[in-house]
């Protein structure tokens, strides 16, 4: 029963994604903890923690692919969203400190002993408890997102003058977040974190769990958004990306449905973003700067826009590619990004697994026609034998 219910809401590929995550999030760190260095399946954690990096950006691009790809709306602000969520958790990280911090302060973090701040502001209090900071992981991203989707599909606002709004507010953030009299560390951001939930977070054993909640987390935002896609709501969805105005005329209530999807794709990000931090080492005003949406985006059309699976495998591939080339040829990976982008554009507009699609159904197609040309076997059996006529 629970299959059945399973596989209804979630594609063959899906499934299998799915069932690979899952995989992942076991069999990693049972490698990095249980063989030794010597053994060749032995995974180290500095590869650990790299691939559970590139795993929060897939749950990024994956948060993308739901209002891009199924409902048309293109953010380029999104990774404001999972800022917000690194910083809520980051927040809880600086609490857990006391006073093993430089300035030995037990309530106060360096950066505001520093900046001769004298109490606590009011917002950080609550994170020093983890089960506040996991709500204001998707709280905060989630109340901005509907606040904002709000005004915007209220107002009508769409196509690239939304994109361009996006893109300010994220900017807007940055230039906040930047500021030492905002309480957010400022330019230097949140660092120096100790533990997590009572552990070290510089342990393999915390590195390898810390993977295997992204690879979970992962998992169950591919299913959410397969869940959403495959439901009525998700055919409505594609009908507002393809004829909003259709839409509109058939009396569907357009803003709703766009704001509904578009705050829990906000909140989905936040995730990814509370995921990265830990795993990173910091959060700082920079993942607000308008390019890392933007590559966000690229993500997504690299691996195929409105496919679920392509986002994780276009932010798999791409930062791969950016992690060779800014340590083999710095200079010019930016311009690789952007010849990128331009040529998947051009020449996959429906990204790589696009492209595995359009190859598999010619494939069909192809042996579907040399199955139906006279003097194949299959139109050989399928063609009866005329019986011989009896002598009169």
């Amino acid at each position: 029963m629970i299959t059945q219910w399973f596989f209804t809401h979630v594609d063959r590929r899906g499934a299998i994604v799915i069932a690979l995550l899952v995989a992942l999030a076991c069999l990693v760190p049972l490698s990095n903890l249980l063989l030794p260095p010597t053994s060749a399946l032995h995974v180290p954690t500095y590869l650990v923690s790299l691939i559970g990096k590139y795993l929060t950006y897939a749950l990024l691009a994956v948060a993308l692919d739901l209002v891009w790809g199924f409902c048309g709306i293109l953010s380029l602000g999104h990774g404001a969203f999972f800022a917000l969520g690194g910083y809520a958790m980051g927040m809880y990280l600086m609490r857990q400190i006391g006073p093993r911090g430089v300035y030995a302060d037990p309530v106060l973090p360096d950066f505001m002993v520093f900046l001769n701040w004298k109490e606590l502001p009011w917002f950080w209090h609550g994170f020093n408890h983890f089960w506040f900071a996991a709500l204001m992981v998707v709280l905060v991203p989630g109340i901005l997102a509907f606040g904002f989707g709000w005004l915007a599909f209220r107002s009508r606002v769409t196509g690239v003058y939304l994109s361009i709004i996006t893109q300010a507010l994220t900017y807007a953030l940055l230039l906040a977040f930047f500021r030492n009299d905002m309480g957010f560390g400022g330019n230097n951001g949140l660092t120096d974190f100790k533990d997590i939930l009572g552990f070290n977070i510089q342990a393999d054993s915390t590195r390898s769990m810390l993977f295997a909640a992204t690879a979970l987390f992962l998992a169950l935002a591919v299913f959410v958004t397969s869940f959403i896609v495959r439901s009525k709501l998700g055919k409505v969805l594609v009908g507002v990306r393809d004829a909003e105005s259709r839409m509109r005329f058939l009396g569907y209530r357009v803003d709703r449905y766009k704001l509904f999807v578009w705050t829990v794709s906000a909140m989905m990000a936040g995730i990814a973003g509370a995921l990265y931090v830990p795993q990173v080492g910091i959060i700082n005003p920079s993942e607000f700067e308008p390019a890392n949406s933007i590559e966000a985006v690229i993500w997504v059309a690299v691996g195929g826009r409105g496919t679920i699976i392509g986002p994780i495998l276009g932010a798999v591939l791409v930062n791969f590619g950016k992690t060779y080339f800014t340590a083999a040829f710095p200079e010019i990976w930016l311009f690789a990004l952007g010849a990128l982008f331009i040529l998947v554009t051009l020449f996959l507009p429906k990204g790589i697994l696009g492209l595995y699609g359009t190859w598999e159904t010619k494939r069909k197609d192809r042996i579907a026609r040399k199955r139906s040309e006279p003097g194949s076997p299959a139109t050989e059996r399928a063609t009866p034998i005329a019986e011989p006529q009896a002598a009169e």
